[in-house]
């Protein structure tokens, strides 16, 4: 018994850690917005296309964004090392936030003081080999995004160890939560001695996945696409995804006289450097671009040939479920709430579907198109692309997604109804659809205590946290989870990852869900 509960707790570990990943990358996603708007309305192309934005109050404010946006790249590192221990907490957030921010600075501090010692701070040749750059302040090792996720889940673990420590009577100021800082510098200082020996491996192993990719050519895009769909329903496609934005996997190069490594990273120095002329397509083939057949065309060519495959009398009730999950996808980039329509009724669909996002990818890398950011959506396809001018080649995105459209619905169309796969609408109904009477939908629109009792009941969950559309949690015993209750009330899919581990798609306002199982759970 002690080997499948050591993986069920490998595995929870793995999924919380990427749930941690999506507070700073949606800053990081929001920032980029900023700076991608202020840094194209700021260019001398469009204020000589438009005049009227040419003007000292606009331009100081277009200029006041292009600052403001920086925020997320030029302190990311911190920003993970602050939100893994935040995430991964259950207890003492706050404390874990602040140990977070203090292991991260004891580690680089360590690191200067080896540095100091060792005679490399002042030679330059040696700074050089070892990677000397400025971190808050300090003249330290540059671990990047990789140090700081290492800082989190160290931090994370020493919380929750010892927030609740109990120390002498006469220490006992120093005791439970306000020990947890304290061990992590001493940790985290321990750390920082060992880190000039140890990271050279790091960074050779970062470097090695690099170069696959980079030798990869035009595949290395079409795989990163293809294996971030098909994590994404095992939710670990936030560790692929950080890996290449982030680290020198996704490309190293220097911009503006500095060596800026990850391809998003890359792609946000082009953006914020005057000196340069458009961006590499070495790093957006990575970025959004690559999403956006897919998302902007195929997944709603997806959600039309599932309407049409629908009975005639459940058109009617299944029309707002897929405009609302054509609005997410096009809008927000969200797109779980069409995928986990076809993932369980059909999952040979869903690999045709990652094959073709890998695809997409790979096709906006060959066609030279250099669209960047995260989203893959509607409102990156307007900023950084049409904004920035022709040169992002932004014209040939339309094209690729009517193609996609019409693959993905001639795909989808002919496998429903040559195979008589159950998408939404073609299931006979039953009255197992209806919640029970007397029961109100709360603000999130979902009714909390059907899906509670579908769950098993408070004493049921273990732990209970959410993503951008799921529900995550730990389940004391599985058998008692209703799925068909479940899906019956609102979610889309239903994932039992092991026998405890527990994910409910729910859609955007899984966050309101939450909130509102948590209140009825301590109530």
């Amino acid at each position: 018994m002690a080997k499948p509960q050591a993986k069920s707790t490998i595995w929870e570990f793995l999924q919380s850690l990427g749930k941690t990943f999506m507070l700073p990358v949606a800053l990081l996603a929001f920032s980029g917005i900023l700076l991608g708007v202020g840094s194209s309305l700021t260019s001398d192309a469009v204020k000589q296309s438009m005049p009227f934005l040419d003007n000292t109050v606009l331009q100081l404010l277009f200029l006041w964004m292009t600052k403001v946006g920086l925020v997320a790249f030029i302190y990311l590192p911190v920003m993970f090392a602050v939100a893994i221990p935040l995430g991964l907490a259950r207890e003492e957030k706050g404390v874990a936030a602040f140990a977070g921010f203090v292991g991260y600075a004891a580690l680089n501090l360590s690191i200067n003081f080896y540095l100091t010692v060792a005679n490399v701070i002042g030679d330059a040749a040696a700074e050089k080999a070892y990677g000397v750059k400025s971190i808050l302040g300090i003249s330290s090792i540059d671990t990047g995004i990789l140090g700081a996720i290492i800082v989190g889940v160290i931090v994370a673990k020493l919380h929750a160890r010892f927030y609740t420590y109990r120390m002498p009577d006469a220490l006992a100021f120093f005791g439970g939560a306000r020990f947890v800082p304290i061990i992590t510098v001493l940790v985290l200082g321990v750390v920082g001695l060992v880190v000039p020996f140890a990271w050279p491996w790091f960074a050779a192993g970062i470097n090695g996945i690099g170069a696959l990719i980079s030798h990869a050519g035009p595949f290395g895009p079409f795989l990163f696409g293809t294996g971030e769909r098909l994590l994404l329903p095992l939710g670990l496609h936030h560790i692929l995804v950080a890996l290449i934005r982030f680290t020198e996997a996704g490309g190293t190069q220097l911009v503006c006289g500095n060596e800026v490594s990850g391809a998003l990273n890359i792609f946000y120095s082009e953006l914020a450097c005057a000196d340069t002329n458009g961006f590499s397509v070495s790093a957006t083939s990575f970025l959004s671009q690559g999403k956006m057949p897919a998302f902007l065309g195929g997944l709603p060519g997806a959600a039309l040939a599932m309407y049409h495959c629908a009975r005639p009398e459940n058109r009617g009730k299944i029309k707002a479920l897929l405009v609302s999950g054509v609005v997410a996808c096009v809008i927000g980039g969200i797109t779980e709430p069409l995928e986990f329509l076809f993932l369980f009724v059909a999952p040979v669909l869903y690999v045709i579907h990652a094959i073709l996002t890998g695809l997409g990818f790979m096709t906006m890398g060959l066609l030279g198109v250099t669209i960047g950011n995260t989203d893959g959506n509607l409102i990156d396809f307007l900023v950084f692309g049409v904004l920035q001018g022709t040169a992002t080649k932004w014209y040939l995105v339309p094209v690729a997604a009517a193609i996609w459209f019409a693959i993905y619905y001639s795909v989808f169309r002919f496998a429903i109804v040559r195979f008589n796969l159950k998408t939404p609408g073609r299931e006979i109904e039953t009255s197992e659809a209806a919640q029970p009477a007397g029961k109100k939908a709360g603000n999130s629109g979902y009714n909390g205590e059907i899906i509670l009792n579908a769950l098993g009941g408070a004493d049921n969950i273990l732990a209970l946290d959410n993503c951008i559309t799921r529900l995550r949690m730990s389940v004391q015993d599985m058998s008692r989870v209703d799925d068909k209750l479940l899906k019956a009330n609102g979610a889309i899919g239903v994932i039992k990852l092991d026998e405890h581990n527990l994910q409910v798609v729910i859609g955007p306002q899984v966050h309101l869900v939450k909130n509102q199982l948590q209140s009825l759970m301590r109530d």
